[in-house]
């Protein structure tokens, strides 16, 4: 991924030399085993650890001629060790070592994730408590609606976000595999206890079934995942993108001093944060296909999937990395504009009541087909002539019959929408 888009700590797990690092500490764990069962000495398991280095432009200056990046790597490490090293890689394949340190990797990648969302949901749950009672217009279809609170838009978001964490959760442990079979997976050339022993030294759990790789519906797994958070993301992007609009300016993105809107228009204070947002979901979710049809390799292998994982493993997590700090940056420091929030509520001179007018006079024994018809004929004449809907009902002769002036002037409390903010909150917050 470009740097504009990267941060170091996630950038840093895909780079070569944390890559071979992880293979030689597979390789040396799987020696220490194998030392262990006296299938090679354990002096030699020893010297591996002592003498056992690499360099990542050897590594590269080698594979250039072997065309095999494993080969490349253990011929350098060879050049260290020494005699020894002809004990390094004792019954393994190449798919040992790759698709245990891929798992490795996307498992560090997810635990820098997993902190990331908690960025994010601590920002939601802060802000949204700050805004409990703030109240906004409702909209369906883009239409104003029924009041809600700012505070429940964002509780909405956080429910969503914590999801999502739960999901990332089990996707870690979807990809937390790790598979020294050997060729297409019988363990004829190697332990399975050596299999054992890198999985607990790794931090990984042993692959139950391997067939010379892991399977990669594990990895589908993963990535979908990782799409859903992504959507997610431009679902609270979209909706601040929208509260910005000129139209609405009931929310905007923090705008710094010195800041620049437009080449052309000094007026201009653009929502280009989550703008990028948007844009950075999808090429998150562009890995999510690819990942998906990696499941299907020839017989017990082949490398169709390799080309994909090695840009979709560190440009996903990678851009998942920068987008959550992202949001957790504009959520955290998102300009709310509480007046603008109230005045577009009452834009339609009291609209949003129809339904408790409505539900009042089917109770009070007029039928639901007469009463919705009585409502929508006041509302549309308030909503063309731009009149009180509050008064044109309290005008209206088929209404008074039913319901009292004062039993309408009451429909109009707005602390009626809000009495079961508490449940909700404590059914998201647990608090």
């Amino acid at each position: 991924m470009i740097p504009r888009y990267s941060c170091p700590e996630m950038v840093k797990i895909w780079e070569p030399q944390n890559k071979f690092k992880i293979w030689f500490e597979i390789e040396a764990h799987a020696c220490d085993k194998q030392a262990e069962l006296g299938i090679i000495p354990k002096d030699s398991a020893k010297k591996i650890w002592e003498k056992g280095n690499f360099e990542v432009a050897r590594i590269d200056e080698i594979e250039a001629e072997t065309k095999h990046d494993v080969i490349a790597f253990l011929t350098n490490v060879a050049e260290y060790v020494g005699d020894d090293a002809r004990f390094i890689h004792q019954g393994m394949t190449s798919s040992d070592v790759l698709d245990t340190c891929l798992n490795v990797q996307l498992t560090q990648a997810c635990d820098i994730l997993l902190d990331d969302m908690d960025k994010v949901l601590l920002a939601l749950e802060k802000r949204a408590l700050e805004h409990k009672y703030t109240i906004r217009i409702g909209r369906s279809h883009g239409i104003h609606a029924e009041p809600t609170t700012f505070g429940l838009t964002l509780a909405r978001f956080y429910a969503e976000m914590n999801r999502g964490k739960d999901r990332l959760i089990n996707a870690r442990k979807e990809i937390s595999s790790c598979a020294i079979s050997g060729a297409v997976g019988t363990f004829a050339n190697i332990n399975p206890e050596v299999e054992q022993y890198v999985a607990e030294k790794m931090g990984l759990e042993i692959e139950p079934i391997s067939t010379q790789v892991i399977p990669r519906d594990r990895h589908a797994m993963f990535f979908a995942t990782l799409g859903v958070i992504a959507s997610s993301m431009e679902n609270i992007a979209t909706e601040i993108r929208h509260m910005q609009r000129t139209e609405l300016r009931e929310a905007e993105e923090f705008f710094s001093k010195g800041q620049k809107g437009s080449s052309a228009m000094p007026h201009k204070r653009n929502p280009v944060l989550t703008e990028n947002l948007t844009g950075l979901a999808r090429l998150i979710r562009m890995s999510v296909i690819p990942a998906m049809e990696n499941v299907t390799l020839w017989h017990e292998r082949d490398i169709s999937h390799s080309s994909v994982e090695r840009a979709i493993g560190p440009d996903t997590t990678v851009t998942m990395n920068f987008a959550l700090n992202r949001l957790a940056g504009v959520i955290e420091k998102l300009v709310v504009y509480p007046d603008e929030m109230e005045n577009n509520l009452n834009q339609l001179g009291g609209l949003h009541n129809s339904q408790r007018v409505l539900l009042a006079l089917t109770q009070a024994g007029m039928s639901r087909e007469n009463a919705y018809k009585i409502v929508q004929r006041n509302a549309m004449q308030s909503w063309k002539e731009k009149e009180s809907f509050q008064e044109l009902l309290k005008k209206d002769k088929e209404v008074i019959n039913k319901i009292t002036k004062q039993q309408v002037d009451e429909m109009f409390d707005i602390e009626y929408h809000t009495k079961y903010i508490d449940t909700i909150f404590k059914r998201v917050f647990n608090k």
